[in-house]
């Protein structure tokens, strides 16, 4: 039976004797590398490469061949296993691991005690020609080593490494020092914002930026978080969404624009939501929400194709396929095929009994189509597991997008649900000034939330007055098509350093 299997956890009070233990022995060994001389947090040193790229380099030789040539190397010092004059050593470095053979005779007496001092958790620098052993591992034969870093604080405990998720999101820096997964997540998510980029430049979309504070919240329903400028004495708001900044650049001219970056939201914490999050947001002209639409579906079938190199992916246990055509269906449809409800069949105080049930308070004087739209996700939202485009919304809870061209209560808007997740919003724009000023106008009185703002964006009626070409919006939350395409169950897990409360609190 194996170490790891027999090991028994500590109790608290053997690990925080232990971690003291390992504190003092670290500070002690800290003044002993000074008494001798070593200064223990060097400025530099040079790589001949990584760890993935030296083993890459030499992954041929046979065993017992020793390379002419050396090389340099540096990571963190992560086991050491000694045996009398000889020391075999592992290294880590962002790529991966490497094993040292560190020995009194090759390195010399009075460096190899000077190494007796360093510690796991250490940053080392060392050179020397690489060799396989026996079992075929590739190893640095070490004829020069310094430490570059020292560490004074224990690292996660080899046995079950970094497991509190508490811990691992408030130190994310040790999250990723014990858990490789981790690391191989938010590389992914750098390479999925790196294909997004890729395609719509393709496209020839702008990326662009816009301004993070603003006047007054817009471009969608959601508290925003408030701040003062001192110098010009004003309020303003951290923006809830980029969309009524993009719109004026398809006023002026631009006709495919995009930009990734922070939105803020003043709302509660949970497995799909941090107030701080990434969206993409992208505007394109000539087009309307079915063009948007097939947009979406194609980003998504991209990064299926580029980064999982397969169009279906297993999601918490749930296989999902994501090749094309997704199915469409409208709100009012979605709610008949998925609850049996028959929404043209009922009165408003029908419907509203029904969410009630559920739990949920409604407010007085609530518009059918906010009735609705409360119904959808009351009953049907978790039940769309496969991708699926919810179109067909209704007006009152669209104020941004046009009217259907055949049925003045709802919009041309749609949103893609996977895994009873919604995972973008888009619709063809609204483009009528006057239209577009009532309807803000009409928002504001009948909100009850403080979701919406309190006055209406009187500059960005006046752009639209100029005139706002034909256009399709379409954004799309970063951070939950990386838990898709990383089997994330949180939010928090693909967000580097999300939102704590203060520690102890």
């Amino acid at each position: 039976m194996s170490d790891e299997k027999t090991h028994q956890e500590p109790t608290p009070a053997e690990s925080a004797a232990r971690e003291s233990e390992v504190i003092s022995s670290k500070k002690d060994n800290l003044a002993a590398l000074r008494a001798a001389g070593v200064e223990p947090y060097k400025y530099e040193f040079k790589r001949t490469g990584s760890v993935d790229a030296v083993k890459s380099k030499y992954a041929g030789i046979g065993e017992g061949v020793e390379t002419e040539t050396t090389e340099s190397i540096a990571g963190r010092l992560v086991s050491i296993r000694e045996h009398g004059k000889t020391t075999f050593a592992n290294v880590k470095d962002f790529s991966g691991t490497i094993q040292l053979y560190i020995k009194k005779d090759i390195l010399g007496e009075e460096k190899y005690l000077l190494f007796k001092k360093y510690d796991i958790g250490d940053i080392v620098g060392f050179s020397g020609p690489l060799f396989k052993t026996k079992t075929g591992e590739l190893t640095v034969k070490v004829t020069s080593l310094d430490l570059l870093t020292k560490s004074l604080l224990p690292m996660p405990e080899k046995f079950h490494g970094l497991k509190d998720k508490e811990i691992r999101y408030r130190k994310r820096y040790l999250d990723l020092i014990a858990n490789d997964d981790v690391k191989k997540t938010f590389e992914t998510r750098t390479r999925i914002i790196k294909e997004i980029r890729n395609f719509l430049d393709s496209k020839g979309f702008l990326e662009v930026e816009t301004p993070m504070m603003h006047t007054i919240p817009g471009g969608a329903k959601a508290k925003p978080f408030m701040t003062h400028h001192n110098a010009l004495d004003m309020e303003l708001f951290m923006r809830i969404a980029p969309e009524l900044y993009l719109k004026r650049l398809i006023v002026g001219g631009f006709e495919k624009v995009y930009e990734i970056n922070r939105n803020f939201r003043n709302e509660g914490l949970s497995i799909k939501h941090n107030p701080e999050f990434t969206m993409l947001e992208l505007y394109e002209a000539y087009t309307d929400y079915r063009g948007v639409m097939q947009m979406c579906e194609d980003i998504v079938v991209h990064l299926a194709d580029t980064i999982i190199g397969a169009r279906e992916i297993e999601y918490q246990g749930q296989k999902i396929n994501l090749a094309p055509p997704w199915k469409k269906i409208s709100m009012t449809g979605a709610i008949k095929e998925y609850a049996g409800i028959d929404t043209d069949a009922l009165k408003n105080d029908e419907i509203v009994n029904m969410i009630k049930s559920k739990g949920v308070d409604v407010r007085a004087g609530i518009t059918r189509g906010e009735i609705i739209t409360i119904l959808f996700e009351e009953f049907v939202e978790a039940k769309l597991i496969q991708p699926v485009f919810i179109t067909d919304f209704p007006v009152e809870v669209s104020p941004l997008s046009k009217v259907n061209r055949t049925n003045p209560a709802i919009v041309e808007r749609f949103e893609p649900y996977i895994y009873g997740r919604e995972i973008a919003n888009g619709f063809s724009e609204l483009n009528d000034a006057e239209d577009q000023e009532a309807r803000f106008k009409k928002q504001i009185e009948m909100d009850t939330t403080g979701e919406v703002a309190k006055e209406v964006d009187e500059d960005f009626v006046e752009a639209l007055k100029y005139g706002m070409p034909p256009t399709g919006g379409l954004g799309i939350g970063i951070d939950r098509i990386v838990m898709f395409f990383t089997n994330a169950a949180s939010i928090r897990d693909v967000i580097l350093f999300p939102l704590m409360r203060h520690e102890g609190k």
